[in-house]
């Protein structure tokens, strides 16, 4: 009889984020006038809260964003790198940084989309920096965030690690792009993910945005 073969974790900001089987995340943005938007994040099934991500409008912060889990403790600090370095480049560049136990960041991915990003043609890509993954390096972003309907994809294999998207489920609830969910390949960091899409939802004017 062969052995159940082990799932794979890429963590990222820590291995409790990371899952053995799938995971299935509800997503429901906070209005702009509450406390200046975000977004929270519950389990698709018993809506217990998972994440909750503070715009720039709490922090006070243009191109700023915090991660926080249930608890309300911060797990990832993104931001946009700039200067006049990246005014002369073809892309933007955020960062999101990881809490170590002293309280120092820690970057752990890099995120460039084109300045151009408002097109669907354009391509968002995703460089892990955590010294933890040792699996995934690269990601690509395909679809098109602001239609709910697109996926973090690795890009030398492309396997797809998350997908936006609404489902039925949902649609029989509301027709607003205001609440949708994310699919959550097992072992593959949760908290990551949310960053990834806290950058998105701000790029395309979202509810993180001021």
């Amino acid at each position: 009889m062969m052995a159940a073969k082990s799932t794979s974790i890429m963590p990222v900001v820590s291995k409790l984020f990371c899952s053995a089987s799938e995971v299935i995340l509800a997503v429901r943005n906070r209005p702009h006038v509450v406390s200046g938007g975000g977004f929270v994040v519950t389990s698709f099934i018993n809506q217990k809260l998972v994440f909750e991500v503070d715009g720039c409008g709490v922090l006070g912060k243009k191109e700023e964003l915090i991660l926080k889990d249930a608890d309300g403790n911060a797990l990832l600090l993104i931001r946009r790198k700039g200067g006049m370095v990246e005014a002369l480049s073809i892309s933007r560049r955020w960062n999101g940084y990881k809490y170590n136990f002293d309280g120092s960041p820690e970057l752990v991915f890099c995120l460039r989309d084109p300045n151009f990003s408002c097109l669907k043609n354009s391509t968002i890509k995703i460089s892990l920096q955590s010294k933890q993954c040792t699996s995934y390096k690269e990601f690509v972003i395909m679809g098109y965030f602001p239609d709910r309907d697109c996926s973090i994809v690795e890009q030398s294999s492309g396997i797809v690690v998350a997908q936006v998207g609404i489902g039925k489920e949902l649609k029989h609830v509301t027709k607003s792009r205001d609440l949708y969910h994310v699919v959550i390949k097992p072992g593959i960091d949760q908290a990551f993910v949310f960053g990834v899409i806290a950058i998105l939802d701000y790029i395309y004017d979202g509810s993180t945005r001021c």
